[in-house]
């Protein structure tokens, strides 16, 4: 067994996790970080359109302050989220987003002039502003505040942010796999982790350990995320029985994902004038949204999208109905300046080029507002040393919906924070720890190994249930829920969950082999899409993502309510318990867009 031991272990290494390491290392602490590839590939460096926060720079953006992105993130959040943690974060952002300035973003900034807006409209960008970091327009905000750097955002900021940690000293270990945590019921102490090119098991022991592992998109067959976003972070809390998975029941739809490679085509697309078509080429959004138009909440857009496509308008292909984004009236400047990663991914994947071809778009799984349960310091329910942070906690920023923007943003407010709160613990923490606990989750791993690589359990394909449930979750658990279909997903994801134990490995499972990977995956995969549809089957009303056809009405009386979801050990479904939001500023009520919280109507036609 290959040993080692640090203050702090971050497992993921993208920005969130990379931003808690700089905190933390920032504080004389010896920190490692695991990451299954190296963090220059990491998801964050996909995200394009831009991070929210309140600078008020751009001539569309004047006036705007924390208060006012404070105000958006809970009615975006659809009154799900925490109402303390999005002050924390919304008063944090300015800071975070100056700071990556100095360390080298190169922001997209004001230049002073008049200009004309695509719908008409005609700005001035005042000379006092002139060189101050710029914002464009995104959904379900009053003001323009998402910063970008072209549509390039996450891998400026990712580039960024490693050369800090190089520069630091920091350790990263790459293409290493955390697949357990080890814990002995009251402190977690570390992970069990495969290296990726070798095979060989390790044990990573630490004083504070961070998950920091991303989304869980892979779980659907049709993601904008990256193939490593299988949420194995989540699935490592849930396992050990005493972490709760919070609101796995929210899952985002981006409504433009492009098809059928289902890569995101940015929210700043139709934050810089795109729109919408359907089969005649028609803008339809200002029919069923006439303010907010292409750019009410994401949540919004997506069903609105969908409804669509149920009327008949939608587009057919080979690959189902879709509709179309157009930015061709942007013009070819503007996009091969501005949406250039877009026009490449366009040229590249599909053979098109949006300066003179429509875009075919439909909404796509994205992003889960759920993640592992923390408090507002990030510390993981049920666990003392335990942090997480980024798309993999539920901090809870984004309760059911989150606003584009404030993802890429919550990685670097998150990681500040949590970063802070993880050098104190551990600044004031004992390693401590006993062989045996160690040798006994380390043992379970290779027992584990053994069966799938000598058959001895059955001999079920891994491929062939890891893609009946990305269908069984893509069918039933999407845009549009019923009770009908809740429970048959999770009925088939329990069968797929008892199957899954009886996996026989094709390949011999030696070396770095990914089919042995896939195995060890997939039966807490599982336990994720549980969480996802049974969690989805008790809430009976519509909030944010989660929206019931059964139940389309927000209830704030009986699910003003955050689901926990439990898994005791030896249990076929998770344990449901619930917490109530925390409302401290803003009491529930109409968001501006959408459906009517009190009506449940469809709103305008």
């Amino acid at each position: 067994m290959s040993s080692h031991i640090s203050d702090v272990l971050i497992i993921g290494g993208g920005l969130a996790g990379e931003r808690v390491a700089i905190e933390a290392a920032s504080q004389g602490l010896n920190v490692t970080i695991l990451s299954l590839v190296p963090p220059r590939r990491s998801h964050s460096t996909a995200a394009q359109g831009g991070m929210q926060a309140a600078l008020g720079n751009c001539a569309m953006g004047h006036g705007d302050n924390p208060d006012i992105h404070f105000e958006d993130t809970v009615k975006g959040s659809d009154w799900g989220c925490d109402q303390e943690v999005a002050r924390l974060f919304c008063d944090t952002m300015p800071v975070a987003v100056r700071e990556m300035a100095h360390w080298g973003v190169p922001w997209s900034r004001v230049t002073a002039g008049n200009r004309k807006l695509p719908d008409g409209r005609e700005i001035e960008e005042l000379k006092e502003y002139e060189g101050l970091i710029t914002a464009r327009d995104f959904g379900g905000t009053a003001k323009w505040r998402t910063c970008y750097t072209a549509d390039g955002t996450g891998h400026s900021l990712q580039y960024t942010m490693d050369s800090i940690v190089i520069k630091l000293g920091i350790k990263v270990h790459d293409r290493m796999e955390a697949v357990r945590l080890i814990h002995d019921g009251d402190r977690c102490i570390g992970v069990v982790a495969r290296c990726l090119r070798t095979g060989q098991l390790h044990t990573y022991l630490a004083k504070s350990t961070v998950i920091a592992t991303g989304g869980y998109g892979r779980l659907y067959s049709a993601s904008t995320n990256a193939v490593i976003n299988e949420g194995s972070g989540m699935y490592m809390a849930i396992e050990t029985g005493m972490v709760p998975l919070g609101n796995m029941e929210a899952v985002q739809f981006h409504p433009t994902g492009l098809v059928p490679v289902w890569i995101l085509m940015t929210e700043g697309a139709r934050g810089d004038g795109g729109y919408l078509l359907d089969k005649n080429e028609h803008r339809f959004m200002p029919d069923y949204e006439p303010q907010k138009k292409e750019l009410a909440s994401r949540d919004v857009v997506a069903r609105r999208m969908m409804l669509h496509i149920r009327k008949g308008y939608g587009v057919d292909s080979p690959y189902g109905q879709h509709l179309w984004l157009d930015i061709r009236h942007l013009g070819e400047k503007h996009i091969n300046t501005n949406l250039r990663e877009i026009a490449n991914i366009c040229k590249n994947f599909v053979g098109l080029d949006p300066v003179n071809d429509l875009i075919p778009v439909r909404p796509t799984q994205h992003y889960g507002m759920g993640g592992v349960r923390t408090d507002i310091n990030g510390a993981v329910y049920g666990l003392k040393g335990l942090f997480s942070c980024g798309e993999a906690a539920c901090w809870d920023l984004h309760g059911f919906n989150r606003l584009g923007g404030n993802s890429l943003a919550e990685t670097l407010a998150s990681g500040m924070i949590v970063g802070k709160k993880v050098a104190e613990y551990t600044l004031g923490a004992e390693l401590y720890y006993s062989y045996q606990t160690i040798n006994e989750h380390y043992e379970t791993v290779t027992q584990r190994i053994i069966e799938l690589t000598t058959g001895a359990q059955g001999k079920e394909n891994v491929y062939e249930l890891k893609s009946q449930m990305e269908e069984v979750l893509m069918e039933h658990v999407g845009i549009f829920r019923t009770e009908e279909g809740l429970q048959t997903a999770v009925d088939t994801l329990q069968e797929l969950y008892q199957r899954c134990f009886k996996i026989g490995l094709r390949s011999d499972g030696r070396g770095a082999n990914p089919e042995l990977s896939s195995a060890l995956r997939l039966p807490g995969m599982i336990k994720l899409a549980l969480c996802i549809a049974y969690g989805g089957l008790k809430r009976q009303e519509s909030r944010g993502s989660h929206f019931r056809e059964d139940y389309p009405k927000r209830d704030d009386e009986n699910w003003l309510k955050r689901t926990l979801a439990y898994w005791p050990e030896g249990a076929q479904l998770p344990e449901l318990k619930y917490e109530p939001v925390n409302i401290t500023e803003i009491p529930p009520g109409d968001r501006g867009y959408g459906e009517s919280s009190s009506t449940g109507k469809e709103g305008h036609k």
